[in-house]
C-alpha cells in the first residue's frame, strides 16, 4: 500500500493522482470531514469530472449526523485495501487525518466504555470555563493527543480526557498493545512538506477559492436541508468559521483571516504528528510538481514498484 500524507494545502490530492495513473491504482481517502455527504467545498473533495476516472473511496460515506470514528476509517480502509489488492490494483491512501491513518497501520486502541458520570463533569468544565479549558488540560496530560484534536473540538477532547482519567494512561500510550488491521501488507509512506511562507500562501490562495466557488451557500443550504449546527463536519475547519460568522460573530474579511490562521496552525500541528509516524519518506515541494513527483517515482522504482498501464 503507498501512502500519500502531510499537511493540509501541500498538494497531497494532485500528487495522489498522478501515482494511481502511474500505478494503475485506486485511492482511499483520509480525511475525517471528507467522509460526510454534502460537505464539499470547504473539504476540497476533487470532483468527479476531476478524478480523472480514478475511483475514490471513503468519500460522502456517513450522513452529517452520523459519528464516523477512526475505529470505523480503520476497518472500512482495511477492507478496501483487500478488496483492491483482489482486483490486482494498488491502494494509496491520501491525506492528512493522521490519527486516521495511524488507525489504519498501526491499530487503535479501543478505550473504555463511555463514563456518562465523567463526560457530564468534563462538559461542566467545558460550559463554565470554555472548551479551551480542556484542550490545555489535554495538552499537559496527553500531548501528542492535544497536538491533533483541534482545541474546540468538545467530543475528541472530552474522549481523550476521559480515557487518562479513566486508565491513567494518555490515549496514545495505548497505541504500542494495538495491531494492524491490515498486518503483513507492506506500507510504502510518503510525506510532503513546504516551507512555512509557502504554505501560508498556498492557504491563502485556496480559502479564496472555497469562497469564490461557495463555500457560504453550501452552509447555508446544509442548515437548510435540517443538518443540525451540533453536527460533527460543522466542527471541522473552514465550516465551523463560516458558521459563526452567519450567526454574527464576524465579518467575511475577518471570517476569511481566521480560517487562513487556523488552517496555518493545523499544519503545524499535523507536521508535529506526522513526524513521529515511522518510516516516512519526506519530500520538499508540492505535490503537483513534476519535479517532486519525479522524486517520488524514482524512490518507488528504488522499492522495486514498477509503472503499470490502467
Amino acid at each position: 500500500m503507498l501512502a500519500v500524507l502531510g499537511p493540509t494545502a501541500s498538494g497531497k490530492s494532485a500528487l495522489g493522482l498522478a501515482l494511481a495513473e502511474r500505478y494503475d491504482g485506486e485511492i482511499i481517502s483520509c480525511d475525517s470531514t471528507a467522509v460526510y455527504r454534502g460537505f464539499d467545498i470547504g473539504t476540497d473533495k476533487v470532483p468527479l469530472e476531476a478524478r480523472r476516472g480514478i475511483p475514490h473511496h471513503l468519500i460522502d460515506v456517513a450522513d452529517p449526523t452520523e459519528v464516523y470514528t477512526a475505529a470505523r476509517y480503520a476497518r472500512d480502509a482495511a477492507c478496501l485495501v483487500r478488496e483492491i489488492h483482489g482486483r490486482g490494483r494498488l491502494p494509496l491512501v491520501v491525506g492528512g487525518t493522521g490519527f486516521y491513518y495511524r488507525a489504519l497501520t498501526r491499530g487503535l486502541f479501543p478505550g473504555p466504555g463511555a463514563d456518562e458520570a465523567l463526560r457530564a463533569r468534563l462538559d461542566g468544565v467545558a460550559d463554565r470555563r470554555g472548551v479551551q479549558r480542556l484542550h490545555q488540560w489535554l495538552r499537559r496530560v496527553d500531548p501528542d493527543s492535544a497536538a491533533r484534536i483541534m482545541p474546540r473540538d468538545r467530543k475528541r477532547l472530552i474522549r481523550a480526557l476521559e480515557v487518562y482519567l479513566t486508565t491513567g494512561r494518555p490515549l496514545t500510550a495505548h497505541f504500542a498493545e494495538t495491531a494492524s488491521p491490515i498486518a503483513g501488507c507492506e506500507v510504502i509512506p510518503v510525506a510532503l512538506r513546504l516551507p512555512a511562507a509557502l504554505t501560508a500562501e498556498r492557504v491563502a490562495r485556496r480559502v479564496d477559492e472555497q469562497f469564490a466557488r461557495g463555500v457560504v451557500a453550501e452552509v447555508r443550504a446544509l442548515v437548510a436541508s435540517g443538518v443540525p449546527p451540533t453536527a460533527r463536519p460543522f466542527g471541522g475547519l473552514v465550516y465551523r468559521q463560516v458558521m459563526e460568522m452567519l450567526s454574527g460573530g464576524r465579518d467575511e474579511t475577518a471570517t476569511r483571516a481566521l480560517i487562513v490562521q487556523e488552517n496555518r496552525r493545523y499544519a503545524k500541528r499535523q507536521l508535529i504528528w506526522f513526524r513521529k509516524e515511522p518510516n516516512l519518506m519526506w519530500f520538499d515541494g508540492p505535490g503537483e510538481r513534476p519535479a517532486t513527483r519525479l522524486r517520488v517515482e524514482e524512490m518507488l522504482a528504488s522499492r522495486g514498484l514498477s509503472r503499470r498501464s490502467r
